[in-house]
């Protein structure tokens, strides 16, 4: 694989740093603010349908988590709501873009590593806004030659990365969490992929097939890609 690679992309959120035990943490909360109307796990049912639903118009990240909470209040309590609960349900959102950057264990470690030696990228999708914060808190943003903060990760959206950097797929390697994000699309137009899974990922990012593909690999910890891309 070395022999090729000359562009590694980094996903960013539970790849670089903690992200989704927020957004599980802040369900939770979310879930004791309408426990009068419905059970935990049907509040919380009920937030991820409407997450889904409004991925077309919001996008990821978490304002758009933050209307699909205010969304939910209202569709469970039929509007019946004091405007505290709305507060609370804007407060719990803000408290997650106010969290601080954890950075998992490796990540700067392997950034060292590889950097002068591959071209380094961020491909991560979201909030703009929120991305750009993440990183420049992060204090990684010195090692990457390019960061692209995608609406989505298709196909499509992995093509227009590779030409903005003049790169042919099997040059691209891409490394994330998401087997649905990170790879699939990854390996589909020719580039390698290598899935390294966090404990906690978002349901809708999860898949229900097994991948074999040549240019696939599976891997613990991020730390792991460095013999296959250094020997």
């Amino acid at each position: 694989m070395n022999n090729q690679i000359s562009v590694i992309a980094f996903d960013a959120d539970d790849t670089l740093w903690v992200n989704e035990p927020y957004f599980r943490e802040t369900e939770a909360k979310f879930a004791g603010l309408l426990e009068d109307f419905l059970p935990h796990h049907s509040i919380i049912a009920e937030l991820l349908k409407t997450e889904i639903d409004n991925l077309p118009l919001y996008g990821y990240g978490i304002k758009g988590f933050m209307l699909s909470m205010i969304e939910t209040v209202l569709r469970i309590t039929e509007g019946k709501v004091s405007t505290e609960v709305i507060s609370r349900a804007i407060q719990l959102g803000q408290e997650m873009l106010n969290k601080p950057i954890e950075l998992l264990d490796g990540v700067e470690e392997v950034l060292k590593a590889l950097h002068g030696k591959y071209q380094l990228v961020v491909a991560t999708k979201g909030d703009l806004l929120d991305q750009q914060r993440k990183l420049n808190k992060s204090g990684l943003d010195h090692y990457f030659h390019h960061i692209e903060i995608m609406s989505d990760k298709r196909e499509s959206d992995y093509q227009k990365l590779l030409k903005h950097l003049d790169c042919k797929p099997e040059e691209f390697l891409m490394l994330g969490n998401s087997l649905k994000s990170d790879v699939l699309p990854v390996l589909n137009i020719g580039g390698y992929a290598v899935h390294i899974p966090y404990h906690t990922t978002w349901v809708h990012e999860h898949i229900d097939h097994t991948i074999e593909h040549a240019n696939f690999y599976q891997m613990e910890s991020l730390s792991d890609v460095l013999p296959k891309l250094l020997e």
